[in-house]
Formats: structure tokens, sequence, C-alpha cells
């Protein structure tokens, strides 16, 4: 029988009359929401609700892991386990038909309410091996997002995986392709601290699922040997980071990640995990060792003939009007760059990049810096740019750090702010001039340029999108350039950022404005919506680390450690920690000294992984007296009296505001602590019922 919701048909011959697998609740929720709310809305209501299953089923950041395979409206596409319909919405809108099929009656239903508009859409109900004879043989597309790992439970042959990819080869069509998201079993992350996404344990893809289950993901070179065995010869490997849920860039072999491009990792939004070590850290030293491939968290496989696409990153956890796709393309064996609105208010954004090459070429004609050449496309919604090679001024500046070569640093720095002065007066600036948007086209062969080798070659600045009609000064826009390098990476932390500040003759409240105008920027650019890293912080799982908890198995306090963390204007990260293995004086009391530069707005103590009581003894900056009232300290446990706080939390933190008493290049905190631990449920009563009023 077919049903009809909206556009959206549904057919459920095979539906063998109940749900096998369900999320409970809050599938009801979804289904509540999609009815309600159309899919405008739906930021606002994951934000509101902050769930998992809200982000993970209505999130339009899901849809990026096919946004970028082309297809028309003379596209056929199978998508098998649509589920809530994340990616089915995209499809519909890409493509000129899209078939379904779902197991769970539920998820059809939300997948229908939130596509009903959509008429190119049929929803086939029951399991695939009973619904597969029925499917013609005819598909561009074959999508498996998410689906193939859980073969053995749906096929249930003794080759499930090799026998459902050969069941697929038949419905195919000539020049076809079939598309494949799965997770990789040694994908860095489960290293670093992640459960297994389906079980829900650690380490247990590592361990080759020792314990058995229904779910299987497999490292490159075993998906390769069952494509083999298929008898499918033509695949491409591509790579979606930080995984193919929330994808927002996906590499290929031909464009891989560079060091430094690999940042965004605290990405679990569904349990709490470990944090063993830095994955930025580590992805930086299997991308310098060519073993990234083998540690991609996830794999995205395009088995047919290879997409024009080389590389694809989004920037649409934005405001809508801000929403873009840049790609790398291949044309004529060339690669071409090339930048998408994602949304019909972002067409105007990238008409505006044409404006801006014309503006910026004018303002820095016989400056030294060229300007990579734009050619806005013809429907205005997107703009295509020339590929030019070379090394960012980031990597060379890299490695004067590294070295902690000061001199050739400030060289070349002196040599970046002469040149992005030129035309300084004029009503254009490009906010956004960072290191990293700087190519610089070094002497074929060259592995450790000098300063002159580097000033005397050609400079291109790549990307320039936030370039605006009006005069700005060198020195803000070098030293957000100078903040922007600080804050993403913790090797760059030797850099003296409060000297360069100096050097550029800025005063700490000059510092403090242009760290306040970057957290503007970035509301502006968001829109008001929050981040997924915001996100992450408000659905509230835990991110733990191992380290801190070692005092407990030992059996000796001496073990005993104090986390510091500094929020230089872009909020707290484990990379911009560190511990302080001395500081208990005794059981109950902590004494520690901290070294704060003038660009730390604010620091963040946590003097234990326990819940307890905690009382402000001393609180000197720089020698003077802080006092601990509300406009010096706050918490996350509830205040006792002055400067006493009860923290029912294992991770009870003390923030101390520092930036309005930032007077040197350098500030020292002084803090003393007397700290008792609680019973977690002792800690919750004195908390919840205020004992100590």
């Amino acid at each position: 029988m077919e049903e009809k919701i909206g556009k959206i048909t549904l057919d459920d011959r095979h539906y063998p009359g109940e749900d096998f697998y369900c999320d409970g609740a809050v599938e009801d929720e979804l289904l509540e929401i999609v009815k309600k709310y159309d899919s405008g809305q739906f930021r606002r209501v994951i934000e509101e609700r902050a769930k998992w299953p809200v982000l993970y089923h209505l999130s339009p950041l899901r849809e990026n892991i096919v946004d970028w395979l082309p297809m028309d409206k003379s596209t056929k596409v199978l998508e098998i386990g649509s589920g809530c319909g994340a990616i089915t919405g995209k499809l519909a809108g890409k493509a000129g038909s899209v078939t379904c099929v779902e197991l769970s009656k539920k998820r059809s239903l939300i997948n229908a309410y939130r596509h009903q508009d959509c008429g190119n859409v049929t929803i086939h109900l029951g399991n695939f091996k009973d619904v597969e004879p029925d499917l013609p043989d005819d598909f561009d597309y074959i999508c498996f997002i998410g689906v193939f790992e859980y073969g053995q439970s749906y096929i249930g042959t003794q080759h499930p995986y090799v026998d459902w990819l050969r069941m697929m080869k038949g419905h195919l069509k000539e020049g076809g392709r079939i598309v494949i998201a799965i997770e990789n079993r040694l994908g860095l992350k489960y290293f670093a601290g992640c459960m297994e996404d389906h079980l829900g344990t650690y380490f247990s893809g590592i361990e080759d699922y020792a314990d058995g289950g229904g779910v299987r993901t497999f490292v490159r070179s075993r998906l390769e040997q069952m494509l083999q065995e298929s008898g499918l010869e033509e695949y491409s490997f591509y790579y979606p980071y930080p995984d193919y849920k929330f994808m927002t860039a996906v590499y290929s072999d031909q464009r891989l990640p560079k060091q430094g491009e690999l940042y965004d990792n605290l990405r679990n939004f569904d349990r709490d995990r470990m944090l063993l070590f830095d994955e930025k850290q580590a992805f930086d030293g299997l991308i310098k060792d060519g073993l990234f491939p083998v540690f991609s968290n996830s794999y995205l496989v395009v088995i047919g003939p290879e997409p024009d696409v080389k590389y694809a990153k989004y920037s649409n956890d934005r405001a809508a009007e801000y929403a873009i796709r840049t790609e790398m393309q291949m044309e004529n064996g060339c690669p071409l760059i090339r930048k998408y609105a994602m949304s019909a208010e972002a067409a105007e954004h990238i008409q505006g990049m044409g404006a801006a090459y014309r503006d910026l070429s004018e303002r820095y004609a016989g400056s030294g810096l060229e300007i990579n050449r734009c050619r806005v496309l013809e429907d205005g919604t997107g703009a295509e740019f020339e590929y030019i090679r070379g090394t960012t001024l980031e990597e060379i500046l890299d490695g004067w750090v590294e070295k902690e070569d000061w001199d050739s640093f400030d060289a070349l720095f002196d040599e970046y702010l002469e040149r992005i002065s030129y035309g300084e007066e004029l009503p254009v600036a490009d906010y956004d001039l960072i290191f990293a948007n700087i190519l610089v086209a070094l002497p074929e062969g060259t592995k450790e340029a000098d300063v002159e080798t580097v000033k005397t070659s050609v400079w291109t600045l790549i990307d320039y999108e936030w370039t605006f009609g009006k005069a700005m000064s060198a020195k803000e826009t070098a030293y957000r350039a100078l903040y922007c390098y600080v804050l993403e990476n913790e090797k760059r932390k030797k850099l003296d950022l409060a000297r360069m500040a100096d050097k550029l003759g800025m005063t700490p409240q000059d510092e403090e404005e242009c760290k306040g105008r970057e957290m503007d920027f970035q509301k502006f650019v968001t829109g008001q919506h929050r981040s997924m890293g915001e996100m992450r912080e408000l659905i509230g799982f835990r991110a733990m680390e191992p380290e801190k908890w070692l005092h407990k198995f030992d059996g000796s306090l001496k073990e005993e450690q104090v986390q510091v963390y500094m929020d230089r204007g872009k909020g707290y990260c484990e990379e911009d920690s560190f511990f302080i293995r001395d500081a208990y004086a005794g059981e109950h009391r902590i004494r520690i000294a901290v070294k704060a530069g003038r660009d730390v707005r604010e620091l963040r103590v946590d003097p234990a992984m326990d819940c307890c009581a905690v009382r402000i003894r001393k609180l000197l900056w720089n020698g003077k007296e802080m006092g601990g009232g509300r406009k010096t300290v706050r918490a996350n446990g509830k205040k006792t009296g002055k400067g006493s706080y009860v923290f029912a939390t294992q991770d009870p933190n003390l923030y101390i505001k520092a930036g309005e008493m930032a007077e040197t290049g350098e500030n020292e905190l002084e803090l003393e602590l007397e700290i008792v631990r609680l019973p977690q449920e002792m800690a919750a009563d004195m908390a919840e019922t205020g004992w100590f009023r």
C-alpha cells in the first residue's frame, strides 16, 4: 500500500508491521518538531533542546557529506537507510528522483514530514532484502551513509559486505556511483579517547571487535579488498574531517590535509570521552610522515568514476548570508578553486568577493602583495579563483618559531607589516589578512628559506572573503593575525604576544579593544547562533583527562595536580592549559603562582577532579589583593559565603578575571585555597539545600 504525506510517497508493502529498532521517546519528540517547525527554524530548536539526538538528526551540517557530489535533475538516487532524513532533503534538492529504503516507520514519518514538499521522494518501508527485488537497475547513485557497517545484520550471509556490494552493483547504471561513508576502525579519535560510535565502548574497533556485536567498521585496506572481491575495481577514497557526520572538510589523495589544518578535534556530542593526548599535534605528525589516510577518522568511498572535486571546505556553521562551500576541482588536468553560496542569502556575499578583488588590487598595486584573481560566475552564486602554488607565510613563520629564531621572525613580520600597510588610508581593508591567507612562491626545491629569499619571492593574498569598504589600521590587522596565529597552535605559545604588541606600539587597552572586536566579529559571522563547539558544551558530555585521576589509584595525595586554563579572548581549550604538579601544600591546602601575559582575559583554576568545598584564603595580582567578589571571581559551584564555594561536580572550576588588571608584559597571580573533598551526594545536598544559610 502507498501513503501520501504532503508530496512524499510512503510504500509499506514490505513493512513487517513493527519497528525493530527505536531511540525511544526522542523519536516522538523529533516527529513533533518536524510537524511544528520548518527546516529554517531547526537551528534554534536544536539550541533550545540541547540534546544529542536532536542535533544529530536535524542539523543541516549533516548534509555536507553529499552536498559536494556532482548531480543534476537527471540524476536518479537510491538512499539505503534514510533514517530521519538527515541527507534526503539535500539529495532531493540536487537530483531528479530519490528512492529511500528504511526499516523504521517512525523514522520514515519524520523524514516524510520534514520533506513533505519534495515530490521527487519515495520511501520504501521494510528490510532491505525484502525491498531489493522491486528496485530498478538504473540508479546513478546508491548512497550508504552510515549504513554499510550494519551489513551482517541486514544481509546475514557468510560474506555480508561483499554480497551487499555485489547486490548493489546490479542496481547501478553504467557510469553510476556507489557512495559509502563509514568510520575508520583505526581513526585517530579512538586512540585519543573517543568511544566507538556504535557500541559506546572504548577501543572496541581498535581491538577488532573482540567482544563481537552486529556492527563492523574497517580500515582502508580491508575496504579495498572487499571492493575487489565484489568486482568493483574503479573507486576513489576521500577523507571527511572531523568525520562524516558533521563534516567541515573533505580531502582526497590528490589534496591531503596540510600541517596545522586539523585543529577542530573535540567533536564528540553523543557521550563522554577521554582526552589521552593532543589530537592536533598527533595529526600534524601523521601528516608530516604521510600517514593521514591510515588514521583518518572516517572514509568516504566513491565507487565508479572519480569526481572532479578533490577537496571541499564548508563554512556553513554561520549565518545564512555567509554560508559558503570552497572546492578544489580539476579541469583539463589543472586545479581550480571555486566558492559557492550555500543559501540564496549568501549569493550577495559571493558577489562581494569580485568587488573585493578589484578594490584590493587597486589598493595594493605596487606594494609587493598580489591579489589572487577572482571571477564571479554568471549566475552570481559562485566565484572562481586561480589555484596558486606556494608555501603559506604561516608555515614559514612556524619554522622560525620552532627554532626560536626571533630575529628572522621579526624581520619577516616587519616585511608583512610593510606590505599590508600600503594604502592604509584608503576605504578598503581585508579584516582576515592572516598569515595562512598569504602564499609565498619560494624557488622550486627550497626546503628552508632565509629571510631574503622570502622577501624577494612573490606574495599572493589567496582569500579575502572578509573585505570591508572602510579604512582599518595596519597595526590592528597585524595584531589580529598574530593573535589568531598563537591561539591556533600550542607550539606557537613560545611567541611572546605582548612583546609583539609593544613592537606594534599597542597599549594593553588597544589589545583588549582588538580582542573585543574579534569576539564581535565572530558573533557577526555566526548570526548569534551557537557554534558546534558551543553546542558540545551545551549538551554537556565530558572530556575527561585520566592524568587528573592518577592519585585515586596510588593512594598518594602527593600526585595531586591543579590545572590552569588561559582565556585569551576565544574561550577555554585544553590546548591553552597546563598542570601545576606541586600545588598541594598539605592535604587541604593549595598554593600556586601563575604567570600570565597581558593578552589573558581570564584564568580558570581547576583545584581537583572531585566534588569538594573550597575557600579562597589569598588572591593576589602582581602582589596586590584582588578580593573574592563577583567582579573578580566566579565559579561553577554554589557560593557559600565570602570566598567559599561548594562544588557538586567532579570538574570544579574557579574563574578569575584578569584582563582589566593586566599591567605589564607579564603579570603574576598568587592563589591560596583551602580544599576539602566531599562525597558527591553530600555535595549535591549542600549545594541544593543551602545548608550554609
